[in-house]
C-alpha cells in the first residue's frame, strides 16, 4: 500500500543520484498563484537541504534570470531546473528558458527535476531533442511512466530518470493544525488549457462547491521582481487586503503558520530568501482551503498530491493529456484515500465508497 511517507522514500532513493551537490543554483521560480508549482519548489528545497546539504546559491525565476548574477553567487555550480509539468509546449514560455539556460551552460552539469513531458508540435520537440542531446552533462527526471517512454526515446544521449514529485517531500505539512472540515464537497477544478471537457463545471452529477486554487479564485495580485515598487505595491495589497481583511479567520491561521511552523530548509538558499518565505505563506492557503472539506474532487495534480500528504479522500480526475492518469498508474494507484476516475457517472459511487471508508476507519 503507498502511503506519503513510501513515495517520500523512492523520491529521496532516485535523487540521490544526482549527489554529491555541495552547491547549485535552483531556477524557474514560479513567481505567479499556481500553488501546486510552490510545493514543488518548496519539496526541492527541502530535499535539497535535509538529504543533500546543498547550498542553494543562486535562485531566479525566468523573468529576473541574471547570468551575471547567477556568475558572482554561484559561480559555475551545476544548475537545477524546477520541476512540473512544463517539459513540453503546452506551457511553452517555461521550455523557452529550459532550452536558453540549457543552450547556454554546456560547461556544468545540469539537472531538471521531476517532469511531466508532453509535445503536440513535432517541430518543438525536435528542437528540444536537439538542444538536450547536444548538452554534455544533462540529467532529466521524469514523474510517469509515459513521459520516461518519450523522454528516453526522444533525448538519447543524456540521462534520463524517474521520480516522484518532489513536494511529496513535505509529508509534514499534515502535521499544522487547521479548522475542522464542513459536511461539504470540494469540486478543485481547473478551467485553462488542462480542463479535459468531459469533466467540465456543469458535468458533476452531484451538488459540491466549486473552485481552483484560492489566489486564481481571489486574483491575488504578484508584482514583478524585475520592479521593487510593483512588487511592494503588490504585496501590501494582496497580504494586507486580498489575505487579511478580506478572509480574517484565515489570516489568523495564516499568522500561527508564520509563527509556529516555519521548517528550517526555507533556510537553505542564500539567495532570494524572500521567495521561500513566499512560497510558504503560500502553501498556507492550500492547506486551509483544503482542510474545510470532507472530501475533494480534483483535476489538478497537485490538488491530488496535496490531498494525499493531508491524508483527504479525494476522486482524482483526468486532465487534457495523459499527466494525471500517468502519475497516478505510477506513484499512487494503491493510496487508499483516493480513487482516479475516468467516467464522470463514477463520480458518485466513488464518493460514497472513499466516505464510507473513512467513517469506518474512525470506528
Amino acid at each position: 500500500m503507498e502511503n506519503p511517507q513510501s513515495i517520500k522514500r523512492q523520491l529521496h532513493e532516485a535523487l540521490e543520484l544526482i549527489a554529491p551537490l555541495q552547491q547549485c543554483s535552483l531556477l524557474n521560480y514560479p513567481n505567479y498563484p499556481n500553488l501546486g508549482d510552490h510545493l514543488i519548489w518548496l519539496g526541492s528545497l527541502a530535499y535539497l537541504h535535509h538529504e543533500l546539504g546543498t547550498q542553494i546559491s543562486y535562485t531566479a525565476s525566468s523573468a529576473n534570470f541574471s547570468a551575471s548574477e547567477m556568475a558572482a553567487c554561484a559561480g559555475k555550480a551545476p544548475i537545477l531546473l524546477l520541476g512540473g509539468g512544463s517539459l513540453g509546449d503546452l506551457w511553452y514560455s517555461h521550455q523557452k528558458f529550459r532550452e536558453s539556460i540549457i543552450t547556454r551552460y554546456r560547461d556544468r552539469p545540469i539537472v531538471i527535476l521531476p517532469q511531466t513531458m508532453h509535445f503536440q508540435d513535432q517541430s518543438r520537440l525536435e528542437k528540444a531533442t536537439k538542444i538536450f542531446n547536444d548538452h554534455p552533462q544533462l540529467t532529466i527526471f521524469v514523474r510517469d511512466h509515459i513521459s520516461y517512454d518519450l523522454a528516453q526515446s526522444a533525448f538519447d544521449c543524456c540521462q534520463v530518470l524517474m521520480a516522484p514529485d518532489t513536494a511529496f517531500y513535505l509529508t509534514f505539512l499534515s502535521d499544522f493544525p487547521t479548522a475542522l472540515p464542513q459536511d461539504k464537497i470540494l469540486y478543485h477544478c481547473r478551467t485553462d488549457v488542462e480542463l479535459s471537457q468531459q469533466f467540465s463545471l456543469d458535468q458533476l452529477p452531484l451538488p459540491v462547491d466549486i473552485s481552483d486554487w484560492r489566489p486564481y479564485e481571489d486574483g491575488w495580485l504578484m508584482g514583478s521582481h524585475n520592479s521593487p515598487l510593483k512588487q511592494t505595491l503588490a504585496t501590501l495589497i494582496r497580504e494586507g487586503w486580498q489575505r487579511g481583511l478580506r478572509r480574517p479567520r484565515e489570516w489568523r491561521s495564516l499568522q500561527q503558520w508564520n509563527h509556529s511552523f516555519r521548517p528550517d530548509f526555507l533556510s537553505a538558499a542564500t539567495h532570494g530568501s524572500l521567495r521561500q518565505t513566499q512560497s510558504w505563506s503560500f502553501i498556507h492557503s492550500a492547506i486551509y482551503q483544503f482542510r474545510r472539506y470532507r472530501l475533494i474532487i480534483t483535476n489538478r495534480l497537485h490538488g491530488h498530491i496535496l490531498a494525499t500528504l493531508l491524508e483527504i479522500p479525494h476522486v482524482f480526475l483526468p486532465n487534457s493529456y495523459h499527466k494525471n492518469k500517468a502519475f497516478y498508474e505510477t506513484w499512487t494507484a494503491d493510496s487508499p484515500n483516493c480513487k482516479f476516475i475516468a467516467d464522470p457517472n463514477q463520480i458518485p459511487l466513488a464518493v460514497t465508497a472513499l466516505l464510507n471508508r473513512k467513517l469506518t476507519a474512525s470506528n
